[in-house]
């Protein structure tokens, strides 16, 4: 069961790791970043995974390029801590830029934190995300802002989209020859909501993950955009890449379906930002877990005491 959704959008493509050419996944955990070229021609690597990944990033890119690999760029769908975790330790080791949407630069060059996560929202990530933090870096002289125009010199072929609502900056990367979606977290194929799923990675087009979506108006919307699209193959941020010629529909039928979650604190408002980070954000609502931790508590401290006193 989705967070937004009656029934998430089951992925009819195929679920497979070398699902585009040219595109390599790497996995940290439980988000995708992606090496962009093939080998032996230049690359960009899209996103960084987790804090802690840089060495295992180097290792994906020294089997994929060879020993003295090294990308043309760094390019951040959006800078939460899961996708630009790694980026300060890469670019400072190959001396390479990182492109994020102007949108996200108060988060990366520590003028401001970004909007608080968002527990309430539920789900199997919601309870996780109580450990998220949201915390902005500081990123230095390394980070710019994408060119305008949608185009990346380092990257030819593709196009980069505004598509906001997980974050105001979040964009994808599109490349019409083939019809690959770079997704980041404007959706995600696997159904956060659930821990089952989230162990399985059943491929489903679900929402973006949920606890850290702060303006669910824009990201319905983003979603429609990429609909418009009708991509043949979609890698995003969470969950397995999905390929096939049924991946544009289910798409399509996914943003026809997309609603804000029932409850949670960025449900009916959004957090409002701009260019110098957060300005306001909705009050939070009552969190009923503290709550059912300590009526838990409570059960297990009787029953310890009931056995106590059978000794």
């Amino acid at each position: 069961m989705g967070t937004t959704l009656d029934q998430p959008v089951h992925a009819r493509g195929i679920a497979a790791p070398r699902f585009a050419a040219g595109v390599e996944r790497i996995l940290t955990v439980f988000v995708n970043a992606y090496m962009v070229g093939a080998p032996g021609e230049p690359w960009v690597l899209v996103d960084t995974g987790l804090p802690g990944f840089a060495g295992a990033v180097r290792g994906a890119a020294r089997r994929r390029y060879g020993g003295d690999a090294r990308p043309e760029a760094i390019v951040l769908t959006h800078g939460h801590f899961d996708h630009a975790g790694s980026a300060i330790a890469l670019a400072d080791e190959w001396d390479v830029p990182v492109y994020a949407h102007r949108g996200e630069l108060p988060y990366l060059t520590g003028r401001s934190d970004y909007p608080p996560r968002d527990p309430t929202v539920g789900g199997a990530l919601g309870l996780m995300s109580r450990t998220f933090p949201t915390r902005g870096v500081n990123m230095g002289r390394r980070v710019r802002a994408l060119p305008a125009g949608g185009v990346i010199a380092e990257m030819p072929g593709w196009r980069w989209l505004h598509t906001p609502g997980h974050t105001a900056g979040h964009v994808s990367l599109y490349r019409e020859s083939d019809g690959l979606l770079l997704a980041g977290d404007a959706l995600a194929t696997v159904n956060q909501d659930s821990a089952l799923a989230m162990v399985t990675q059943r491929p489903v087009l679900s929402v973006p993950p949920a606890p850290l979506t702060t303006d669910w108006g824009a990201a319905r919307d983003s979603v429609r955009q990429l609909a418009a699209l009708r991509p043949w193959t979609i890698a995003a941020g969470h969950g397995r890449p999905v390929s096939g010629p049924d991946v544009a529909e289910d798409l399509a039928d996914f943003a026809l379906r997309f609603q804000p979650p029932r409850r949670g604190r960025y449900a009916h408002e959004p957090a409002q930002t701009d260019h110098r980070g957060v300005i306001w954000v909705p009050p939070p609502p009552p969190d009923p877990l503290p709550k059912q931790l300590v009526v838990a508590g409570l059960v297990v401290g009787a029953v310890w005491a009931l056995t106590r006193e059978k000794d």
